[in-house]
């Protein structure tokens, strides 16, 4: 079992799944939820511009440090 007790793990883990999200809809055309798709969400909240796969290896880089 995962315990994210802290602000900062919540947020890195939250940071991961945008990042698995935006692979997905990448490779398969899906999206994670009915809502806003991971690719707007990253743009938005982090500045990023780009193609997906530009923001997808933008972010990544970010994420993983």
């Amino acid at each position: 079992m995962l315990v994210l007790d802290t602000p900062e793990a919540i947020e890195k883990h939250r940071q991961r799944t945008l990042l698995v999200g935006l692979r997905t809809e990448m490779l398969t055309g899906m999206k994670l939820s009915r809502g806003r798709t991971c690719y707007s969400i990253i743009k938005e909240e982090f500045g990023l511009r780009g193609s997906k796969e530009k923001v997808y290896y933008a972010f990544k880089k970010l994420v993983n440090g």
